[in-house]
C-alpha cells in the first residue's frame, strides 16, 4: 500500500469543504452537500471557484408532504436490512467465514452473466446511511457505518490488500481486467458504489474507520493501474466504470494527494470527453447509464483542474439529453440505451424506458452544473424530473423503487422485492429519498437562492438566519417564506419564477412587490429584511400539451411541472403483482391483453379540454370513445394501470 502523502493545507473542516465542494459533492445521487472530513485546496487559477454554495443538509428540515413521506418510508426499509448479509461475499472473498447468508437476486446470482455486481449493495447502502444520518443525526446510521467500515477493514487485513470486493473471482476478477483480457463482469462499476459509499460515509458521518478504508482502497487503486499505458487505461474504460473519475477528484479534494488528482484524469473516458468537447452529439445507440456518471466526473475534473474542455463536455452533454433526448418526465432511453430521436415513435411506448439510475445521474449532473452556472432552466429540469422521476419511482406503501417507468400505455409502475431483487435502482433507490434537503436552497455571500416549492426550513448560519417554507404545492401553485432572524440582515432573495408559469406574482408582507412577466429567471427580493417578515410567490399552473419533434401525433399532458398519466384501473392485477424480482421480464410481467382508451383531435386543444376532477390534482379529459378518462399526477400513480404518452388520433370528419 501507498502512503498517501497529505496535503498541510488539508486540515478537517467540514464548512469549509462544504462551501467549495461544488459538483462534487454530490455526495451521491441528485448530490449531497458534501460537508467534509478534510478541506478542499482553496481554489486558485487552475480551480474554479462554484457561484453558489449547497447548504449542509444537516441545516434543512423538511416538515410534512410527499417528499418527508418517502424520506421515512426509505429510512424503515433501511433499517429493515441487515449488514452482515450485504458483507457475505466480501468476507468470502477474504477468506474469513460469512457472518450470515447473502442477500438473493444481484447480491447472489448476477441478473445478467456478463455483469457480476455482487456488492454494489453495500456501497449504495453506506450512502444512503450516511445521507440519512446527515439529515437526521440518528446515531443507528452512524453505528451501521462504523460497523461496515470495521468489517471491510478486517477484509484488507485477512487478504492483505487495499481491494474489497464481493465479485466472482474478487481480485483475480480485477487482475485479468486489467491485464485487458476479455472478462465477464463490471469492476469498476462495482467499485465505483463502495468508493461511493465509503466517501459518503467519512464526509457525511464523520465515519473515520470508513476514510481509513476509503484511503487504503484508494492507494490500492493508484498501484493497481499505474502499470497501464494512456491506450490501455482508455481500452479498459470500455467496460463500464460508474464515476471513478469523480470519486478520485473527490478524493483529491479531501487529500491534496497528487497521485489521486493524475488518476482521476485517467479514468476520465477521452472517447467519449474529446466529441462532447466539441459540440458533437454521437451518443446514439450508447448504453445511458454508462455514460452519465462519467459525465459528472468530467465536471467535477474540470472543478480539480479548470480545463475547460471538461466543463464543455458536461455542459453539452446535459443540453443534449436533458433539452433534446428526454421524455416529458426528464427520464431517457430505451432498454437503457439512447436512441435517435427520428426513431422517437419506436421507443416511446416501451415498457423498459426511463431507467431510474440515469434520473438519480442526471439530477446529481443538472446540480453541479447549477451550482457554477445558475440558471433557472436546471432548476426547471431538476424540478421536472424529481417529481416524475425521482418521487414518482418509489412505492408510497412500501418504500420499495423502480428499474425503468416505461410509457407503454395500460402497463403499471413495477417495484424491487425487499430481499431478492437489489438492482442498481434498488441501490440508488436507497439515496434518492434520503437527501431531498440538499437542493431546495442555495446561496452566495448575499444571496439565498430558493429553486423548490417543498415544505421546508433552512438555518443560514453565517447570517443568524432561518427561512421557514410553507406550501401544499403541488396542490396549490404558492409558496410562503417567512424570516426568522436574530436581527435586521440585509440579503437579496431570489425566487425562481418557473418556465411552466406564465406570470410570477411576489407579496411580501401581504402588499405585492413584484410581478414577472419572465418564466424561467430568478425574481431579485434585494433589501433588508426583519423577523417575521413575510414573502408569498403565487404561480399559474396550467395544462399544456408536450410531444417530439418527430412524432407531433404522441402527446404527454403536463401541469406545471407534473407529467397527467391517465389513471387506468386495476384489471387483471393481483395484490402485489407489481412487487417483483426480475427487471430483465419488465414488459412481460402482468401482460394480459389490456385495451387503453385513445384520444382523437388537435392536440393543443386536447389540453384546453381538460377538466378537474373530484380532488386536488384530479381531471377528466373527453375519449375518443366517449368515456372520460382520469388524469393525476404520474408521481400519484401506484399499484394501477396508467399512460403518459397518447398516440393522437384525427378528429373524427
Amino acid at each position: 500500500m501507498i502512503e498517501t502523502r497529505r496535503n498541510p493545507c488539508c486540515d478537517p473542516s467540514r464548512r469549509n469543504f462544504l462551501a467549495t465542494a461544488g459538483a462534487g459533492a454530490l455526495v451521491t445521487g441528485m448530490a449531497g452537500a458534501m460537508p467534509a472530513h478534510a478541506a478542499t485546496p482553496t481554489p486558485g487559477a487552475s480551480q474554479p471557484a462554484a457561484a453558489l454554495k449547497p447548504f449542509d443538509m444537516a441545516d434543512v428540515t423538511l416538515s410534512d408532504g410527499p417528499f418527508l413521506h418517502a424520506q421515512r418510508m426509505t429510512e424503515a426499509y433501511l433499517m429493515k436490512l441487515q449488514p452482515d448479509r450485504m458483507l457475505h461475499n466480501f468476507r468470502v472473498n477474504a477468506g474469513l467465514k460469512p457472518k450470515a447468508p447473502v442477500y438473493g437476486g444481484w447480491e447472489s446470482e448476477p441478473t445478467w452473466d456478463e455483469i457480476n455486481c455482487h456488492g454494489h449493495t453495500l456501497g449504495h447502502y453506506l450512502s444512503a446511511c450516511a445521507l440519512a444520518y446527515r439529515s437526521t443525526k440518528d446515531a443507528r446510521y452512524k453505528q451501521r457505518i462504523d460497523y461496515i467500515a470495521g468489517e471491510l477493514a478486517a477484509c484488507q487485513q485477512a487478504a492483505g490488500s487495499g481491494l474489497v470486493c464481493a465479485f466472482p473471482k474478487g481480485a483475480a476478477l480485477v487482475a485479468a481486467h486489467l491485464r485487458g483480457d476479455k472478462i465477464t463482469g463490471v469492476p469498476w462499476y462495482t467499485l465505483h458504489k463502495v468508493y461511493a459509499g465509503l466517501r459518503d460515509a467519512a464526509l457525511l458521518a464523520d465515519s473515520a474507520p470508513s476514510r481509513a478504508v476509503l484511503v487504503r482502497l484508494a492507494d490500492w487503486g493508484v498501484v493497481a493501474t499505474k502499470p497501464l499505458s494512456d491506450a490501455e487505461f482508455e481500452t479498459m474504460l470500455d467496460t463500464e466504470h460508474g464515476g471513478m473519475n469523480e470519486i478520485y477528484a473527490d478524493l483529491f479534494f479531501m487529500t491534496g494527494s497528487a497521485e489521486y488528482r493524475t488518476l482521476a484524469e485517467r479514468f476520465s473516458h477521452k472517447a467519449i470527453l474529446a466529441p462532447l468537447a466539441r459540440g458533437r452529439d454521437h451518443l446514439d445507440g450508447l448504453h445511458a447509464n454508462t455514460q452519465v456518471p462519467k459525465i459528472v466526473g468530467f465536471q467535477r475534473v474540470y472543478e480539480m483542474t479548470g480545463d475547460a474542455e471538461y466543463r464543455d463536455a458536461a455542459a453539452f452533454f446535459w443540453r443534449t439529453v436533458a433539452k433534446t433526448r428526454s421524455f416529458a418526465s426528464g427520464g431517457h432511453g430505451d432498454e437503457e440505451h439512447f436512441f435517435a430521436m427520428a426513431d422517437f415513435d419506436k421507443h416511446v411506448f416501451s415498457a423498459k424506458g426511463s431507467e431510474t439510475c440515469c434520473q438519480h445521474n442526471m439530477l446529481k449532473l443538472t446540480r453541479a452544473l447549477f451550482l457554477h452556472d445558475p440558471r433557472a432552466e436546471y432548476a426547471d429540469y431538476y424540478e421536472r424530473t424529481l417529481y416524475n422521476g425521482i418521487l414518482a419511482s418509489q412505492d408510497p406503501d412500501t418504500g420499495m423503487a423502480t428499474y425503468f417507468q416505461g410509457a407503454r400505455p395500460g402497463y403499471m409502475k413495477l417495484y424491487h422485492t425487499p430481499e431478492d431483487s437489489f438492482w442498481c435502482c434498488t441501490g440508488t433507490g436507497m439515496e434518492n429519498h434520503v437527501k431531498y434537503r440538499d437542493s431546495i436552497y442555495f446561496h452566495d455571500d448575499s444571496a439565498l437562492y430558493v429553486n423548490l416549492f417543498v415544505p421546508s426550513s433552512v438555518t443560514w448560519q453565517e447570517k443568524g438566519a432561518v427561512l421557514t417554507q410553507t406550501t401544499t404545492f403541488p396542490d396549490t401553485p404558492t409558496t410562503t417564506l417567512r424570516w426568522a432572524l436574530q436581527r435586521p440582515t440585509e440579503v437579496t432573495l431570489k425566487l425562481r419564477h418557473p418556465g411552466w408559469s406564465r406570470t410570477a406574482t411576489v407579496l411580501v408582507n401581504g402588499a405585492e412587490a413584484v410581478r414577472s412577466t419572465v418564466p424561467g429567471s430568478y425574481i431579485d427580493l434585494a433589501r433588508t429584511w426583519r423577523d417575521g417578515d413575510r414573502v408569498e410567490l403565487r404561480l399559474v399552473m396550467e395544462a399544456a400539451v408536450e410531444s417530439a419533434p418527430a412524432a407531433p401525433d404522441i402527446v404527454a399532458f403536463t401541469y406545471g411541472p407534473l407529467v397527467l398519466a391517465g389513471a387506468l384501473g386495476r384489471d387483471g392485477l393481483a395484490p402485489g403483482a407489481d412487487i417483483i424480482v426480475s427487471e430483465r421480464k419488465y414488459g412481460s410481467y402482468n401482460d394480459t391483453p389490456f385495451t387503453a382508451p385513445t384520444l382523437a383531435g388537435d392536440p393543443r386543444m386536447l389540453a384546453q379540454a381538460i377538466r378537474p376532477g373530484a380532488g386536488p390534482l384530479e381531471f377528466t379529459i373527453a375519449s375518443a370513445e366517449g368515456k372520460p378518462v382520469r388524469l393525476i399526477p404520474y408521481h400519484r400513480v401506484a399499484h394501477e394501470r396508467y399512460a403518459t404518452y397518447w398516440q393522437v388520433k384525427p378528429a373524427a370528419a
